[in-house]
């Protein structure tokens, strides 16, 4: 498969389109989150002989309320491509972990479950990681890197994901396959920002292609998503997905795309800000609040 060298057009901070990709980022991440949560009330009561297999995906599908959740999920995909496409591939990244919040205020008041000290600070750390991050990331006139390079990051994210389903010995514990679903998600978005661009560019082959890698990523990362929340509480495997795939592909975001180097003063912004939205969200994804509605399901 040929991979374009090209970006979309840039697109300074204060543009209308930079406003709608965040826009956009901010929408997706709320669908995927209330997706996520109405699936794993499911996925907890399906049978756990089914884990990683196929079958639990259709067990899954029987239920209205999984239904609703993958829907939701399918929903926050188009505005996510055209985050990627309009805004910078650091900015969009951690505003998708953003729907975190809604969670804290859906455990709040309708579980009323106790939010604590530690969970505000949590969001405000989220806050100002991302308002630094937005402050300091390059301006939107990211280019791809050659075709190996840009393969390369998807086919070895998407590996890792895949590894617990193939049985991989030593590979299907608890810990990995949580792992493994933070990787095949990561796979994904990386996937995901791929395609955005080549729709934007209008090589239709190529964002054909990294479409079909979205999917075959995203079905495998919530096979092994559901299969995490099966027999691990929510108060692991929330943050710890949700910081694999949010912030790996920003770290290895330069092996796959080129754009003007940052300032060191960018550069520093850009380390804290990062720092304090992933602290923020471990906190976060980690409190009563937001683990509580998902974790209904469990006791």
């Amino acid at each position: 498969m040929r991979v374009a060298a090209g970006g979309v057009r840039p697109a300074g901070h204060s543009s209308p389109v930079f406003v709608i990709g965040i826009a956009c980022a901010l929408a997706a991440s709320l669908l995927f989150y209330v997706g996520i949560a109405l699936q794993a009330l499911e996925a907890r009561r399906a049978p756990r002989q089914r884990a990683l297999r196929p079958a639990l995906l259709a067990t899954l599908l029987r239920k209205p309320v999984w239904v609703l959740g993958l829907l939701l999920g399918l929903l926050g995909v188009p505005p996510q491509v055209v985050a990627l496409a309009t805004a910078p591939f650091v900015v969009v990244q951690p505003l998708l972990a953003v729907g975190l919040l809604l969670l804290l205020v859906l455990g709040s008041r309708m579980f009323q479950e106790t939010v604590r000290l530690p969970d505000w600070l949590a969001v405000t750390a989220i806050i100002g990681g991302i308002v630094l991050v937005s402050i300091s990331a390059p301006p939107h006139s990211e280019t791809h890197r050659g075709g190996a390079a840009v393969i390369g990051v998807v086919v070895g994210l998407s590996v890792a994901g895949l590894l617990p389903l193939l049985r991989v010995r030593g590979l299907t514990s608890p810990i990995a396959v949580m792992l493994a679903c933070g990787f095949g998600f990561a796979a994904t978005n990386v996937a995901v920002k791929l395609l955005g661009d080549d729709v934007g560019l209008r090589h239709w082959p190529n964002a054909a292609a990294w479409a079909a890698a979205a999917a075959v990523d995203g079905v495998a990362a919530t096979l092994t998503n559901m299969s995490a929340f099966q027999v691990l509480p929510a108060t692991l495997v929330v943050p710890v997905t949700t910081a694999v795939q949010t912030f790996l592909p920003i770290v290895l975001e330069p092996l796959f795309l080129r754009e003007r180097p940052p300032s060191p003063l960018e550069a520093a912004a850009l380390v804290g800000g990062l720092a304090l939205a992933l602290s923020g969200t471990i906190q976060l994804g980690r409190s009563r609040a937001v683990s509580g509605v998902i974790a209904r399901a469990q006791r």
